[in-house]
């Protein structure tokens, strides 16, 4: 997946957070909901301009932010 195609960032949009492409659905947003247990399936349904390469997209893009260390490190469990 090129999320680079579906994803932007732009400082007029959304304070310049990632966002899909020609809405104001940031990545953050997208990953809130799957963590609050959405499915991909209700996302797509409350959010009709979405597409299921748009929802890659956030996947591929948060995947890359990862294996780049684009991440804050997680203090250790056993403090």
């Amino acid at each position: 997946m090129e999320w680079e195609k579906r994803i932007s960032a732009d400082p007029a949009i959304m304070v310049g957070k990632p966002v899909i492409s020609g809405t104001r659905i940031t990545v953050e947003f997208i990953l809130g909901r799957l963590a609050d247990g959405w499915s991909e399936k209700e996302i797509l349904e409350n959010y009709p301009d979405l597409t299921p390469d748009d929802l890659r997209a956030v996947f591929a893009y948060a995947a890359d932010c990862m294996k780049d260390g684009w991440v804050f490190s997680m203090p250790s469990s056993r403090e």
